[in-house]
């Protein structure tokens, strides 16, 4: 059983070894969570070209050594090659964190089935045993949760802040706070307004 975490990767180096669609999903998640990016691979793909031409990763066009992954916070092993992806993880030291995509024995982590909606990460993983399930169960919770939510995560946030630094009383904190995600509030047309409403209500009680 695996222990899930969020992991920020801010400026940490992430090497992806592999310049196929594989690597490229990969690089994509890796560059939304703002990791410093550097390829190992002869050939890539005309997105990878792309970031690299303007400067979002560093390609290094060549076939992967083991000196590829020493300054590396996090590896990931993305070639169609099993002996290549094979080397990759007898390279990463212990401390290191290794994706074999074809092998999750090899492993140390899994890259779940991610849906983003702003602030919003729902992550899905079947800790290797089925990532097409898990892209299954994420399409189903990408149509729950649409595009809107990302708005009403901002909202929460705001709300959050107001409440935690205008409210000294724990039972109407928790009240607003509770009150706020309720699923009919969410519907409303004009979250801000009714914010004000139920705001007044409870502090006047």
């Amino acid at each position: 059983m695996s222990y899930p975490i969020m992991l920020d990767m801010t400026n940490k180096q992430a090497v992806v070894v592999g310049g196929g669609k594989v690597a490229e999903r990969k690089i994509r998640g890796l560059k939304e969570a703002n990791a410093n990016v550097v390829v190992v691979a002869p050939e890539i793909t005309e997105y990878i070209q792309q970031l690299a031409d303007e400067g979002a990763l560093v390609w290094r066009k060549k076939y992967f050594s083991p000196d590829d992954v020493e300054d590396a916070f996090l590896i990931i092993a993305a070639t169609n090659n099993r002996e290549v992806n094979k080397a990759v993880a007898q390279a990463a030291q212990p401390y290191q964190l290794i994706n074999v995509v074809d092998t999750s024995a090899q492993s140390n982590f899994y890259v779940p089935s991610i849906v983003r909606r702003g602030k919003l990460t729902i992550a899905v993983s079947t800790e290797g045993a089925s990532p097409t399930l898990a892209k299954k169960i994420s399409r189903e919770i990408a149509e729950m949760y649409d595009e809107d939510y990302g708005n009403y995560i901002d909202f929460l946030y705001e709300c959050r802040q107001y409440i935690l630094q205008n409210v000294g009383d724990s039972h109407k904190k928790q009240q607003l706070l509770q009150a706020i995600t309720d699923e009919e509030f969410r519907k409303g047309a004009n979250w801000e307004k009714e914010f004000q409403k139920l705001f007044e209500q409870v502090m006047g009680e």
